[in-house]
């Protein structure tokens, strides 16, 4: 009799961290990165790249923060668009990163498809009831002039129509500059990733104090 009880209580203790462990991880905000190769950590460990350092940052200011990288490298604004009704009904995050657009760009696609995917990604994250950060881009000048400054615009554009965070240059402090680019001169190097980091923070922060206070 006693043996049949010490089994129940393993078998109770084993349901019981089982049961808890979703739990808390649902207890957890989350934030949600939809991004390319310059997010999906390219050629690195993913502790490297800088969607895990910002969960880490953002733990240490107190919580239990969740931070789902779900870029893929190579990832146009319409696979984004494609994959996050799927993501927002999995994940339930409560801000959602939106880091796409270089590969349309860089393909040359059209920004009217570009600017109705990102809108899509937007408005579909903030009918979920979450908040949305976007990162900009700026295209290489040999792109012609017209084409990148539309391209450029788009970010801005999207972010005062929908009331969203905007980072202005995702790659600032990166792009261009001496040991912080791969091999391949288009995707940021392992000593890049804190420089992204703090170009998101930079807008990031200032909006969860906000939240918390």
């Amino acid at each position: 009799m006693k043996f049949i009880i010490r089994c129940l209580f393993c078998v109770f203790c084993v349901l019981l961290a089982t049961l808890s462990t979703p739990l808390a991880a649902r207890d957890a905000p989350v934030l949600l990165v939809v991004g390319d190769s310059l997010s999906a950590a390219y050629n690195m460990d993913l502790d490297a790249a800088w969607p895990r350092l910002l969960e880490q940052r953002l733990r240490g200011r107190g919580g239990e923060w969740r931070v789902v990288n779900a870029s893929i490298t190579g990832d146009t604004t319409q696979g984004g668009r494609t994959r996050l009704p799927g993501l927002l009904e999995r994940y339930d995050p409560d801000w959602v990163i939106v880091e796409l657009g270089g590969n349309d760009g860089l393909r040359g696609l059209s920004l009217d498809v570009t600017r109705d995917n990102l809108e899509a990604m937007i408005t579909a994250s903030q009918a979920a009831g979450a908040r949305v950060l976007l990162t900009g881009i700026i295209l290489p000048p040999n792109y012609g002039q017209s084409y990148t400054e539309r391209f450029q615009g788009l970010y801005a554009e999207l972010a005062e129509t929908h009331g969203t965070l905007l980072v202005p240059f995702f790659m600032d402090g990166v792009a261009l500059v001496d040991g912080m680019m791969q091999d391949d001169g288009i995707h940021p190097s392992v000593a890049a990733q804190p420089v992204l980091l703090d170009n998101v923070w930079t807008v990031l922060a200032p909006a969860l104090d906000e939240t918390k206070g």
